[in-house]
């Protein structure tokens, strides 16, 4: 039967009453031997010899991932990997080592009463029979196992002191608790999370639909200033009034703001407004050659103006027209 990947730790509340940042820890020297134990236990304890290995450890996100192997060469681990293939054990367990702790609210979570674990060391993982929680883990600092599940007091992992907690905080600060603890499930849900996502998910999803908006945002203020600018070399609006025109689109919308300029109409050029005269027309139109000047007005540009009379004639046969060679 095909292994499968199963999750080693995340930095969810554990039984201890404290947090392990998954970013904190150090799986460096743990891959370099990777063993899977029995329940944490190591053989010179009189129990059984690592019945396997850990491969593909990564982090996704929050977790902690890998793949347990087991050793089929040795009884007791054969009997470990047929209840872990058929499903009757299903989780594992986390042995690190503490080297940094902290109390920074930064890294607290409701229920919390013992400093998050900052940065630690990898040791072990071990498939354990029954976890404390969803999240079993098992600390130890200094070669020595911590025992602080079963009440004992260790200041390995110091407890926070009473208005860290939340149980030691203002009346008015639970009720904002509260408030935030049911806001932020409403506020799972919207992001298509589950209740038991964790901060980094959730940090991690808000930063994807930001990403999203500010594309959104980025092409929506393209459209605008494409449209303000045409409207610009229309006519329009005149160039002093851009910024005016593409504020006006971020607030009303980028339609609204295409029919207001489209009732705008472009302004007129004296020369638009002023008729010119029949004459006029004709001195200000301009060929490019001959055949493209109307028969009425050919004779008045012999007559009148020559330079423009031998330049058309030009441009239409190639030569200079005779009256000019004949000096006429």
């Amino acid at each position: 039967m095909a292994d499968r990947e199963v999750v080693i730790s995340t930095s969810a509340l554990n039984s201890y009453g404290s947090r392990v940042l998954t970013s904190g820890i150090d799986t460096r020297q743990y891959e370099r031997n990777p063993i899977l134990l029995w329940m944490h236990t190591r053989g010179y304890d009189g129990g059984p010899l690592p019945i396997g290995r850990m491969e593909g450890i990564r982090v996704d996100g929050d977790r902690l991932i890998g793949t347990p192997v087991f050793d089929m060469e040795d009884e007791f681990a054969k009997r470990i990997a047929s209840k872990w293939h058929n499903d009757f054990l299903r989780m594992v367990s986390a042995g690190v080592e503490i080297v940094e702790t902290s109390a920074d609210p930064s890294v607290l979570v409701p229920g919390q009463t013992r400093e998050t674990v900052t940065r630690c060391r990898l040791e072990e993982v071990s498939i354990v029979d029954i976890g404390a929680n969803d999240e079993a883990i098992r600390l130890s600092r200094g070669g020595r196992p911590l025992d602080l599940a079963r009440g004992g007091a260790d200041d390995f992992l110091p407890p926070l002191e009473a208005e860290e907690t939340v149980a030691g905080r203002p009346e008015a600060e639970d009720d904002k608790l509260n408030n935030t603890t049911g806001m932020n499930s409403e506020i799972l849900q919207l992001l298509g999370l589950p209740e038991t996502a964790t901060d980094q998910e959730a940090a991690g999803a808000l930063r994807l639909l930001k990403e999203r908006a500010d594309e959104a945002e980025g092409l929506r203020l393209s459209g605008i200033t494409s449209l303000v600018d045409a409207a610009i070399a229309d006519r329009r609006i005149n160039a002093d009034k851009r910024e005016h025109f593409i504020s006006l689109g971020r607030a009303a919308g980028l339609d609204s703001l295409r029919e207001t300029l489209s009732l705008m109409r472009p302004a007129l050029r004296p020369s638009d407004v002023i008729r010119p005269s029949t004459d006029d027309l004709h001195q200000e139109r301009e060929y490019s050659r001959l055949s493209e000047v109307p028969a009425s007005e050919i004779a008045a540009i012999r007559k009148n103006d020559r330079a423009r009379y031998v330049r058309l004639y030009m441009a239409e046969y190639g030569r200079e027209p005779k009256f000019i060679t004949e000096n006429e």
